[in-house]
């Protein structure tokens, strides 16, 4: 007995949705670009804000797109370019895998992310509540995000928001190289960048630092274990350590020592 035919999912008309295509395409190297994409995006899933940076190979951030961000700049960007990007799950994933893809913050980020001081301060106060991103290949071995992020009182992507967008992942990903593939060739910015943002610390040991990345990434003592294969009395005695070292009690005293 055969199944039946799964019905197709909601999407925008096949003519609204190539014009809308059209139009982005014949954008690209304009500074409309942004905005056509963003317009045909939206006829598969609303969301509220789009921006983007770029990652260096050698571990830096910079601007990609962040001119219609519906927050204050000083979190969404200055702060997050200034070191905070290092905590960011998208920095990690694209750090691992440079492969042209569509990424859903909610499926890669730790156990223990929503916990986080940098939770807090870049998403709680800003209200996104869910964000994905298109992986784009740059220039010399750059790689961008180009995130969609829902903000508010915004539901979170459905299942059949993120399959939609999914499956548009990679003509937006060809279209967005193809409009921002020569910035890290053209920008003033990233030719005189400041040395890379790094979590060090004097009075720690290498794997005190690799710890203290980890929590301030969001890992839980029992992710913490199974990433550094330890036993969880282990994390938590090099937890307390830590601490006693740096004469600190709290998680969010500690992202003020390493990320003001």
């Amino acid at each position: 007995m055969h199944s039946a035919p799964k019905l197709p999912l909601r999407s925008p008309a096949f003519d609204a949705w190539n014009a809308a295509l059209a139009h982005a395409a014949n954008a690209i190297g304009a500074r409309g670009f942004p905005d056509a994409l963003a317009a045909a995006l939206r006829l598969i899933a609303p969301f509220q804000m789009m921006n983007g940076f770029i990652y260096s190979p050698n571990g830096h951030a910079f601007d990609l797109y962040n001119e219609k961000i519906v927050a204050d700049r000083t979190i969404i960007v200055d702060r997050y370019l200034a070191g905070a990007f290092v905590l960011d799950p998208f920095y990690d994933a694209v750090r691992k895998d440079r492969t042209e893809r569509m990424i859903v913050m909610r499926d890669i980020a730790p156990d223990d992310f929503t916990q986080t001081e940098y939770y807090r301060q870049h998403y709680a106060t800003t209200e996104i509540v869910d964000e994905l991103g298109f992986v784009m290949r740059l220039e010399n071995e750059f790689t961008a995000v180009l995130s969609l992020s829902r903000t508010g009182t915004a539901p979170l992507f459905s299942d059949e928001d993120l399959e939609r967008l999914r499956a548009a992942s990679p003509i937006v990903c060809v279209l967005g190289e193809r409009h921002w593939r020569h910035v890290p060739s053209l920008s003033l910015e990233i030719k005189n960048a400041a040395p890379a943002a790094r979590i060090e610390h004097p009075l720690l040991t290498r794997r005190e630092l690799e710890i203290v990345t980890l929590i301030l990434k969001g890992h839980s003592n029992i992710s913490l274990a199974a990433v550094l294969d330890l036993s969880t009395n282990t994390v938590k005695v090099h937890r307390r350590q830590i601490y006693a070292k740096l004469n600190i009690s709290s998680q969010a005293e500690l992202f003020r020592v390493f990320l003001v």
